[in-house]
């Protein structure tokens, strides 16, 4: 969503580069392109004149004119910004001392309430509550029947004694809801309102009788961030006609200008409590403001990755995992293949590398990266024996046509396979040996295995012998060095960031062509 402005933001940073001292022009030349990215972006004008005029005022503060770097400071300054007007420190949900607390969803039809409601209840059955889901739109037809199905899919129970669809009381749904969860011990009641295309008085009206009938100890505005600038409106007529304590953004994962989503706060002053990043249940996460300003300016986002990953990876497969590409064990193609259905419960690949630092200079390379490529490597390890996954040693010319028939791939993709399989396992164990220095052959990750336009490696000095382009010849190399020195690597230097992530200097990125490539 935030593609187009983190492309204008990032470029307007390149002009500062190599400045050792920032001029009021230089200044005032960014803090223009800056606005103008935020208006193309569709955020809401005061917001935009009470952003920018921050950013020149600290640009030329004292902070900028005596630091080290100016232009990274003018960075940081920005970051910094954005994170104030995306909401600053995250909230979580305000609990009620006497259970059950009661959430109420309010917003637009087609903002996708009652999807969110049952993402909602997942999350909060995850974090240890029993929800109950309440049917209280009675009008949108079957939307009775689409929250039924969508908390049968969350495991999450829901109250619907009206069949809707024109009929019944949703004031009455709404109040015996509430009542249904305190008899019956649930920690958490949501509740699911009417919306309408437009804004009215009779929607207004109705939201305001649930309100006053259930007293919600969190009402939660549910914003669609691909309406724009129409999103201020909206939230303005909400906060008069019903209030609203927090705000939930949807469809963050499509591709308007995202102008909402940086609007919404500054305008109603209620913060961004959740996110829905995509179309499952699961696709649901808390709206972090520094996390977003970091995805905006193309830092990444490593926190949500590493958060993803904890959720999904057992620790102890992990480390039963780690200590066989560290060569005690062998590591087998029937453990990459575990390896490789846990990935994939974290969701694309293409969102997980989309938050790795740097990755908006590479976006047509991701938006090209084919994730089929996963299926098929994961349909040839299943047509193979236990025996042949254990040792692939033994996949002789007939057993690989019998896997390739199987798989609905050719013995040229099941040979690729294999053979990548053995030099990556290789390659682990290597860099497992050498301190997690990196894979060798494949430079410092993240950094994949070409170098960065327009640089040259150094030629080497004289009197010392260079580095062979032999992976494992040079991985030996390295590993002699180490033990004559005695030299450990860098903190940091396994990922490639020694320094500050998004400080305006060039960094090695990944290279998805040598991704794919282990994949097929």
């Amino acid at each position: 969503m935030f593609a187009n402005l983190s492309d204008r933001l990032t470029a307007s940073f390149k002009q500062l580069r190599g400045r050792g001292r920032l001029s009021e022009a230089d200044i005032d030349a960014t803090v223009s392109e800056i606005r103008r990215a935020l208006l193309d972006a569709d955020v809401a004008l005061p917001v935009v004149r009470s952003f920018t005029a921050n950013v020149r005022e600290r640009a030329k503060s004292a902070e900028v004119s005596g630091a080290l770097n100016p232009a990274q400071q003018i960075i940081k300054i920005v970051n910094a910004e954005l994170v104030e007007i995306l909401g600053g420190q995250a909230r979580d949900l305000h609990m009620a001392k006497q259970p059950p607390t009661v959430v109420m969803l309010a917003g637009l039809q087609g903002a996708g309430k009652t999807t969110l409601a049952g993402k909602l209840g997942l999350w909060l059955r995850e974090q240890g509550h029993t929800p109950l889901l309440v049917a209280s739109d009675l009008q949108r037809p079957n939307a009775v029947t689409q929250l039924q199905v969508v908390g049968e899919q969350a495991g999450v129970a829901v109250w619907a004694p009206e069949p809707g669809n024109g009929v019944g009381d949703p004031v009455a749904v709404a109040r015996s809801g509430v009542q249904h969860a305190r008899d019956k011990l649930y920690s958490v009641v949501v509740v699911d309102t009417a919306g309408r295309l437009g804004i009215d008085a009779e929607m207004m009206q109705q939201a305001a009788d649930i309100r006053d009938a259930v007293q919600p100890d969190e009402t939660l505005f549910v914003l669609d961030a691909m309406i724009g600038q129409d999103a201020v409106t909206t939230a303005n007529a909400f906060a008069e006609g019903v209030g609203f304590s927090g705000v939930v953004l949807t469809k963050l994962d499509g591709d308007a200008r995202g102008g909402a989503a940086l609007s919404v706060r500054g305008v109603t002053g209620k913060p961004v409590l959740f996110a829905s990043v995509g179309e499952k249940l699961s696709d649901f996460e808390r709206f972090h403001a520094d996390r977003m300003a970091s995805r905006i300016l193309d830092m990444g986002d490593i926190l949500t990755l590493i958060e993803q990953a904890e959720r999904t990876f057992d620790a102890g497969q992990a480390e039963e995992m780690a200590a066989k590409l560290a060569g005690q064990g062998d590591f087998t193609l029937q453990d990459f293949l575990g390896q490789l259905n846990q990935l994939k419960k974290m969701g694309s690949m293409k969102k997980m590398l989309g938050m790795l630092p740097g990755m908006g200079q590479m976006r047509e390379q991701l938006e090209n990266f084919d994730e089929r490529e996963v299926d098929r490597v994961e349909a040839i390890v299943h047509s193979m024996t236990p025996a042949e996954r254990n040792d692939p040693k033994i996949l002789n010319g007939s057993r690989r046509q019998r896997i390739a028939r199987g798989s609905g791939t050719t013995v040229a993709e099941v040979n690729s396979l294999v053979e990548r399989f053995e030099q990556a396992k290789t390659m682990m164990r290597q860099m497992a040996r050498s301190g997690g220095k990196g894979v060798p052959g494949m430079g410092m990750m993240p950094g994949g295995g070409k170098k960065s336009k327009g640089r040259m490696a150094p030629p080497p000095k004289k009197g010392k012998k260079g580095k062979s382009g032999n992976p494992a010849k040079r991985a030996q190399q390295e590993v002699e060095l180490s033990l004559k020195t005695g030299a450990r690597p860098a903190a940091g230097a396994s990922f490639g960031l020694g320094g500050a992530v998004g400080g305006g200097q060039a960094q090695d990125l990944p290279d998805l062509e040598e991704l794919q490539k282990y994949l097929r």
